[in-house]
């Protein structure tokens, strides 16, 4: 798939590390499926995987309370 953002590069499965934040609780994820581009480097994530990593944000939050 052409990359969105620089609209030159082709974008590959690859890997990233997300920091996710609310009410100053960090969850750090590593290995987080995404789209990158080879030419850009721009990292999309579906909007799948941002449900579950929204979720797993909120649930630790919730446990802090």
């Amino acid at each position: 798939m052409k990359c969105l953002v620089c609209n030159k590069g082709e974008t590959r499965p690859g890997r990233t590390t997300l920091v996710l934040e609310r009410d100053g609780t960090k969850l750090t994820v590593e290995g987080v499926p995404a789209m990158i581009c080879a030419n850009c480097g721009d990292e999309t994530v579906s909007e799948e995987v941002k449900a579950k990593l929204l979720k797993a944000v909120q649930e630790a939050t919730t446990e802090d309370a």
